[in-house]
């Protein structure tokens, strides 16, 4: 393979996103509608975008709302509910819906049963003492509006109507208990990338797929150069591109990326990658049995995204019900990655973060590696605590995408394992990245909106007005504004043709 390398600089872009996921998809239609002049790139090392967690069998597809994750909410000590994050996680997912919406009247999306479907979301627990959990859980939650339409049960008729593999073949007289909300979603992360980047191809958005940031160093001037490899197939071709500001939006390489560039701000961070397996069925006479998105508890030390949860799926138009997830350890940051990943992140600053937080989640490490090694068996067992009639002829393992975990540096614990997602940004708002994972894409826009905010101070005041006009209900609560809560999820589901919430 001949090898070319050119020390020609492309045109300078104001902005360069490196990933051509939901992140990157979501950032640059901000942008454009914020700064229509404004010259964007994007670079993806693989040949189409949305093809690593964006991707629509690379993720579970739950539109996050805290409606059915049960470890949104936290039981104090007083024996009452914290439900701060499912509110926050709810208010920031409408968002995302008055987002999506937007752009949909706008016709810049396609109908929205191309990348949204509506499916009730449930958590089922099994047991007294998290029947009694999760009564408690409904009766907190159920008094805000923004949970309006979340149902409660402990009847096995009423949970078998919701969800009939659920109750098939069970036991009649254990005690299980499910919640139950209409107004849940399952989103494709893939082909809602695809469809932005078909618009922003229109707007003049550079979209640059098998390409690599290889290296990158600050200029004289505080603008960014970045080294990318161009694999065209028969040639590398090496490239120089400059940008006033660059965004990371690539997965677990964004720590790579925030490495590359040297920022002192990355110092600390390192990540966890976490596989993700799924046993998957296609037959029609159990996929027809079940339209719902059902949660469980995650074992004690797990992720959230270890939540096990049997899901309906809903990929081209066809249907589909995958229970999972099975996690295990592998050092890729990426699906497509390098066996290489996380060793190469390792630096003299984060390698006691790490090693203390891997110390303080022995649990979570022996839930990886046993589930790593568990038997198919096993793993049917797993299932069948949630579909006791399980066939196993009628189901088979894929395998899903990466998931990196966010360690930081801890001044008291030496490092800690953080869930969810972060923005990491350099102080001179130069270059910023997202790292972490659920339910970043859900909340993309709420988490993308943080990064202008930061990187974009002097813009906000200009700003605001045309953001409002994507999304009506920012600067406003919606967690304390009930009637204006009520009156935006059923517009937004009207737009989006999802369940309406139920009177009350």
């Amino acid at each position: 393979m001949q090898v070319m390398n050119t020390q020609a600089a492309l045109r300078p872009y104001d902005v360069v996103l490196v990933g051509g996921g939901i992140m990157s998809a979501t950032l640059a239609m901000l942008l454009k509608h914020l700064e229509p002049s404004w010259t964007i790139a994007v670079f993806e090392r693989l040949p189409e975008v949305g093809s690593e967690a964006s991707a629509a069998w690379n993720n579970s597809g739950t539109g996050h709302a805290g409606l059915c994750e049960i470890d949104y909410t936290t039981e104090l000590p007083d024996g009452s509910l914290d439900i701060t994050r499912a509110l926050e996680v709810n208010e920031r997912f409408q968002q995302t819906r008055q987002f999506w919406a937007a752009l949909v009247e706008a016709g810049i999306l396609g109908k929205p049963e191309t990348f949204v479907n509506p499916v009730p979301h449930m958590t089922f627990v099994r047991g007294d003492d998290d029947v009694k959990f999760l009564r408690k859980r409904y009766e907190t939650l159920s008094a805000h509006p923004l949970f309006g339409s979340m149902r409660f049960s402990d009847e096995h008729r009423v949970i078998g109507d919701w969800a009939p593999l659920l109750i098939r073949d069970r036991d009649s007289g254990e005690s299980i208990a499910a919640t139950h909300d209409i107004t849940g979603s399952d989103i494709d992360f893939g082909e809602l990338t695809r469809q932005l980047f078909h618009h922003l191809r229109w707007q003049d958005v550079e979209i640059h797929r098998n390409c690599e940031v290889r290296g990158m160093r600050r200029n004289n001037d505080g603008t960014w150069q970045l080294r990318i490899d161009w694999n065209t197939g028969s040639d590398h071709i090496t490239r120089k591109v400059d940008a006033r500001f660059v965004f990371a939006g690539a997965g677990g390489w964004a720590l790579k990326v925030l490495q590359k560039a040297g920022i002192p701000e990355a110092r600390g961070y390192g990540l966890l990658p976490v596989s993700g397996r799924f046993l998957r069925c296609d037959n029609p006479a159990v996929v027809e049995r079940h339209v719902a998105k059902v949660y469980g508890r995650a074992p004690a030390g797990a992720p959230s995204i270890s939540m096990p949860h049997l899901d309906t799926r809903i990929v081209d138009g066809r249907r589909a019900v995958v229970f999972g997830p099975y996690a295990g350890a592998n050092p890729r940051f990426l699906k497509q990655g390098s066996l290489f990943d996380a060793p190469a992140t390792l630096r003299p600053h984060n390698v006691k973060p790490i090693s203390a937080a891997i110390k303080d989640n022995r649990e979570l490490m022996w839930l990886l590696f046993g589930q790593l090694a568990g038997t198919r068996k096993r793993k049917l067992a797993a299932l069948r605590d949630f579909a006791p009639a399980a066939v196993s002829d009628d189901w088979k393992m894929v395998t899903a995408g990466q998931r990196a975990q966010i360690v930081k540096a801890d001044p008291v614990r030496g490092g800690v394992l953080q869930f969810g997602t972060e923005v990491v940004a350099a102080h001179d708002c130069s270059i910023a990245a997202v790292l972490g994972s659920s339910p970043g894409a859900s909340t993309a826009p709420a988490i993308l909106l943080e990064v202008l905010e930061r990187c974009f101070p002097r813009y906000q005041p200009y700003w605001q007005p045309k953001l409002r006009q994507l999304i009506p209900t920012l600067g406003q609560s919606l967690i304390r504004d009930t009637r204006l809560a009520k009156q935006t999820i059923s517009r937004t589901a009207e737009t989006l043709n999802l369940a309406a919430p139920l009177p009350g």
